[in-house]
């Protein structure tokens, strides 16, 4: 660790020793220092995990003109990484002034002796306010710094807030007595050094009006379509809008580093940027108190104001209300539907416009994360982004505010930061534009103004978060994906939460393979209460035995037929009576509003719904759906939460209806409050509810399509529900014996005494949904029998039945059941569920069965190729503790490049492990893993090759990787194949003939041509063939891998299948063709770079152009390629 030492002098007030405590200085503002003979040693173990901090670089001569008797910046511990080794920063002083950590200053004995933190208050303000300096922060100078560029991280020392051009105000000194300096250790007097730096020479006007304009002519290249940026909110650009601030909230408290500049007096005046009128004011001040030893430093702090960029504060500052408006203001959300909403919701104020989610992303290809440059990223912008950013950039002319309101989670978060950067590069922020980030949970015309009323500041921590789930994802993909290319063929890619997902559902495929069931009996009689041969209805009760020759008979006690019925024999021989009855009254609490995965399983569980698709239905309800009488408003809260909690005025509705519909003693006495007890819960938003509970689901009957209407209701149901009393359920438990009490027998019976809660499930509002009956009541005619009965009442034996049981391997995971293991674990988020589940699904490792989750033998081997090999990535713990990580960043509370670091230094080495592994040596783990499942089919167990009878067969891998096969391992002598198992296809068995090639098939000849026609099966599966393979000729080839059964390919089948692409006419726009070609998946249209595919149900021979021209200008296109026009990739690397 850096090590800061003072050491008294003559000229000293007190001897301190600063290393005890230069942690916690690290964290408070430290302004108009005055330490003596401060020494500054460059320590810096491999351990300890480097935060990301501006270099001092070539401005070190800014310290070096200093004279003994002025103040200057005190650089705290971690600043001083970027010093060189063999420079010393002296200087002397008589006393510590102003030390805070936020707006509000506390004493310094409290702030660093108190064993607990003080808490950050809401009025805890630092950054900018309306323009406005609240807060000081250290001036670091870096080479970077003259480079434009976009918001990055702040984390730390940042450079100089905005400054307004009337602030005038400086902070009041808060002197550090002798008190408080008793509590510090006394330095070594030996340790430090005397001699000032005195002999640093001025800059040169000369030189500085060069960086002037060489400054000038970078900020004038153009922006390109891919940025890096290894850091959130930085602001750049010599034109800076009133700025969105960037809130760095943490659990700890907020904290933000002071920027100082030294004067005679000690006084640290305001600073503003680019000539602004604090400015102005700050050099008349400085020229009037100068001397000749200040002026070096005054020229290069004039020069840096002017390359280094404006940064986006840390922070909850309060900013002006934006509602009720004042002027034209620009709001951005993410799409369409919500826009439309809020437009009508805000009149013509406001321009509410689209951003169509996000705009821009990480470069997909290898590179765009550079762990060897600190973590920087590349963004690349897709073209279709671009358009909506001109929009947005259009918008702004003459507007007083830009609104930032995309969805109130992370990706929310990192959108409105996109958005913000790509505005400022294009230069779209004017000097007076006043750029705001609000957050609302429901899209209602009450909660979209009360938001605008409260704005707020990008959350940096949040920014942080999406930035480094963003590159661990990345570098976890674009990592192991190479690998899985090379090593196991056919297999696509592997992420960080979808591994650990497929790892749940293959090692319980594992435990249903090694299941081995076992055998056991139960007996269960017939009791009736009168004596008689029939039994009848009323009078006769089930009962099962428990105890057998005063024993209690566990599972598998009774093991066979033979067991059972001895002990049946000796049943029939004995008289029974009631040896105990027992009553009590059970509580059945209300469940819980529904959060992201509970939703997503009850809709699996109670309406068949996939959680892809229950997630695409609660975004709908949630954005907005046109009403009958005309307006439009969002029905439900945000649908991506794992909170509980509901706002208090939604509890008064909820509360006010319950009393309405129900009555009084199904209300409870005071509100029902929730807390997330599962794993890494955030509790950041809303639990999922209706935005007006009063709108009854008939009231959308006409509105909502059957299904929206079926979640609407489950939703509306459960909300009600979770405000009421609980159930109130009865229980009597009977036990019947022989005379010895050596046999014993239990019957037990409930019934629903009060509804409470399940009253909502049998509201008239939720006939839409099939609830099941309360289990309550399923032997509710057994109840009055058994409570007729009492101790000593003589009963009769009736119909005696022995059941044959067998024990049941562990169930397969439904979607609903797997996402409660992967929340009860703490694998991934609420908004990751639903797209694990799809991914998985897409690249054919799970396929989904009557709801059940099967895994495909591709997913099993992907699942064994990373448990062998990244054990990490499919351990659950290390993955869950990621994830706590990763929250912990979102709080403010870890670095988030240390953590990327911290976890590459161990992947690395095991991506570096796996390249040097042989495929030989992949095929044998994998025949070791599923050596059972593989080899259980062939009919020589020894596993002897039957065609040259010298060879074993074994598991290999395709030379051409086309999927997997069982031959012999004296290939290529012997060419014997038992088995095949191709990729997209289920297990075959091929022919056992000793050549596995097979020969092409001849379907006939073209009638136009004269030409050969063939069937072929190359290494990416069959293909038709116009033509013969000849030398300098491509015959035109169409594959066919979407035909399951190729031999009933006729001729007539291949010549229509080649045909394709054909050209359907000319776009009337631009006269460029409009061509219906085959795709993956069916057909597609295509004009240019844009892509649209031909619905299932449309006949490739019904496209027309006019139809074409439609799709192509549906929503569910894409784009491919690159446009021609756009400038060259200029990646502004930012490394601090």
């Amino acid at each position: 660790m850096q090590r800061c030492l003072l050491s008294s002098s003559t000229t000293s007030c007190a001897a301190l020793r600063l290393h005890p405590v230069m942690p916690k200085l690290e964290t408070v503002e430290i302004i108009s220092l005055r330490p003596s003979h401060l020494k500054f040693k460059k320590l810096r173990p491999p351990s300890r995990l480097m935060p990301s901090y501006p270099k001092l670089g070539q401005h070190l001569n800014l310290f070096a003109t200093l004279h003994s008797t002025s103040t200057y910046a005190l650089l705290p511990n971690h600043l001083t990484y970027a010093l060189p080794r063999n420079r010393n920063i002296i200087s002397t002083c008589a006393s510590f002034n102003c030390i805070r950590s936020s707006s509000a200053c506390v004493p310094l004995s409290i702030k660093f002796f108190s064993q607990f933190p003080r808490l950050a208050t809401k009025n805890d303000s630092m950054g900018v306010r309306d323009g406005r300096s609240s807060g000081f922060s250290f001036r670091g100078f870096n080479r970077h710094w003259k480079k434009p560029k976009g918001v990055a991280a702040l984390n730390g020392i940042k450079g100089a807030p905005f400054r307004s051009p009337t602030s005038t105000s400086l902070l009041s000194n808060c002197k550090l007595d002798s008190t408080s300096t008793s509590l510090l250790n006394n330095a070594n007097p030996g340790s430090t050094s005397t001699s000032p730096l005195t002999n640093a020479k001025p800059e040169s006007k000369v030189s500085l009006q060069k960086k002037k304009q060489s400054r000038s002519k970078k900020n004038k290249e153009p922006i390109s379509t891919t940025v890096v940026s290894d850091e959130a909110p930085v602001v750049n650009g010599s034109k800076t809008a009133s700025p969105v601030g960037i809130s760095n909230n943490s659990k700890n408290g907020q904290h933000h580093t002071p920027a100082s500049e030294g004067n005679s007096t000690g006084n640290l005046p305001t600073e503003a940027h680019d000539g602004s009128a604090s400015t102005k004011l700050r050099s008349k001040k400085k020229s009037r108190s100068s001397s000749r030893k200040r002026q070096p430093m005054k020229a290069v702090n004039e020069a840096a104001q002017k390359q280094t960029p404006q940064h986006i504060s840390q922070g909850q500052r309060p900013l002006k209300q934006l509602y009720p408006p004042t002027g034209k203001s620009v709001m951005v959300v993410e799409s369409v539907t919500k826009a439309k909403v809020i437009q009508g919701y805000l009149g013509d104020t406001f321009e509410v416009l689209p951003s169509y989610g996000h705009v821009r992303d990480l470069a997909a290809r290898s590179g765009s994360v550079r762990p060897d440059d600190d973590f920087s990223m590349v963004w690349e912008v897709p073209s279709a982004a671009w358009t909506h950013l001109k929009s947005i950039k259009v918008a702004l002319s003459g507007a007083e505010n830009l609104v930032l309101a995309s969805d109130p989670d992370r990706e929310g978060e990192a959108i409105a930061w996109h958005i913000f950067e790509m505005l400022q590069q294009q230069d779209a922020l004017g000097e007076k534009l006043n750029v705001a980030r609000v957050v609302f949970h429901e899209i209602t015309e009450a909660s979209i103004k009360s938001a605008l009323q409260v704005p707020r500041e990008i959350d940096v921590n949040l920014v942080h978060a999406y930035l480094a789930r963003r590159a661990l994802d990345y570098l976890i993909g674009f990592n192991i994906s190479p690998l899985l290319w090379r090593k196991l063929p056919g297999c696509q890619s592997a992420g960080r939460v979808q591994s650990a997902a497929l790892s749940l559902i293959c090692d319980r495929e594992m435990e249903i393979d090694e299941f081995k069931p076992q055998e056991y009996w139960t007996i269960e009689v017939q009791l009736k209460i009168e004596e008689s041969n029939v039994p009848v209805k009323d009078t006769s009760f089930p009962a099962h035995l428990t105890h057998y020759n005063s024993k209690k008979l566990g599972q598998f006690s009774i093991s066979s037929d033979t067991g059972a019925k001895d002990i049946e024999q000796k049943i029939n021989l004995e008289n029974l009576r009631v040896i105990s009855s027992k009553r009590n009254t059970m509580r059945r609490n209300p469940p819980t509003p529904y959060i992201t995965s509970t939703l997503q399983q009850d809709a699996a569980n109670k309406l068949n719904f996939p959680a892809t698709y229950t997630m695409k239905l609660a975004q709908r309800l949630y954005e907005g759906i046109q009403l009958s009488d005309g307006k439009a408003a969002g029905l439900i809260t945000y649908s991506r939460t794992d909170g509980l909690h509901i706002s208090d005025d939604a509890v008064k509705d909820i509360r006010s209806l319950v009393m309405e519909r129900h009555g009084t003693s199904f209300t409870p006495e005071s509100a029902r409050k929730y807390f997330k007890k599962v794993k890494n819960a955030q509790e950041a938003h809303e639990a999922i509810r209706p935005t007006n509970i009063r709108r009854l689901p008939s009231m959308l009957a006409g509105v909502l399509d059957e299904d929206s209407l079926k979640l609407y209701t489950l939703i509306w149901s459960r909300t009600m529900a979770c405000q009421m009393e609980p159930a109130t359920i009865e229980q009597i438990q009977l036990e019947i014996g022989n005379s010895d009490e050596s046999i014993i027998f239990r019957s037990a019976c409930s019934r629903v005494e009060f509804l409470g809660y399940q009253s909502a499930y049998q509201d008239v509002e939720a006939e839409t949904i099939k609830f099941k009956n309360n289990e309550a009541n399923e032997h509710a005619e057994a109840f009055g029998i058994l409570s007729s009965l009492k101790k000593g009442d003589q009963l009769y034996l009736g119909e005696v039945e022995l059941k044959q049981h067998h024990t049941q391997p562990p169930a397969r995971y439904s979607e609903g059941s797997l996402v409660k293991k992967l929340e009860e674990l703490g694998i991934g988020r609420p908004s990751t569920y639903a797209s694990t589940l799809k991914v998985l699904q897409d690249r054919n490792y799970v396929t989904v069965k009557n709801r059940v989750l099967y895994p495909e033998f591709r997913g099993r081997m992907v699942s064994a190729f990373l448990s062998h090999h990244f054990s990490e990535v499919t351990d659950y713990s290390f993955t869950a503790d990621m994830e706590t990580e990763l929250d912990n960043v979102s709080a403010g509370l870890t670095e988030w490049k240390g953590l990327l670091r911290d976890y590459w230094t161990r992947f690395s080495s095991y991506c570096s492990h796996v390249e040097n592994v042989h495929i030989h040596q992949v095929e044998k783990m994998l025949e070791k893993t599923f050596g059972d499942f593989l080899f259980a089919s062939l009919p020589n167990k020894n596993r002897m090759c039957p065609s040259c009878m010298d060879g074993t067969l074994i598991f290999k891998v395709s030379r051409f990787g086309a999927g997997y096969f069982i031959g012999c391992n004296q290939h290529p002598k012997c060419k014997y194949i038992a088995k095949t198992l191709y990729g997209d296809e289920e297990e075959e068995e091929s022919p056992q003939k000793g050549n596995s090639v097979e020969e092409p098939k001849l379907l006939g000849l073209n009638p136009g041509s004269n030409e050969k026609v063939f069937l072929k099966n190359g290494p990416y599966g069959y293909y038709v063939q116009l033509g013969e393979d000849r030398m300098g000729y491509l015959p035109k080839r169409s594959s066919v891998s979407h035909i399951k059964n190729v031999d009933s390919i006729t001729l007539e089948d291949a010549l229509e299948l080649l045909r394709y692409p054909v050209t359907l006419g000319k776009h009337p726009k631009d006269g460029h063709p409009v061509i219906l070609k085959l795709a993956k998946v069916g057909f597609s249209v295509r004009h240019r770079r844009t892509i649209a595919s031909v619905p299932k149900s449309m006949k490739p021979k019904d496209v027309t152009l006019e139809k074409a021209l439609e799709l192509l200008s549906s929503k569910d296109v894409r784009r491919s390629g690159r446009p021609k026009n756009k400038p060259k990739v200029e990646e502004a690397i930012e490394s601090w």
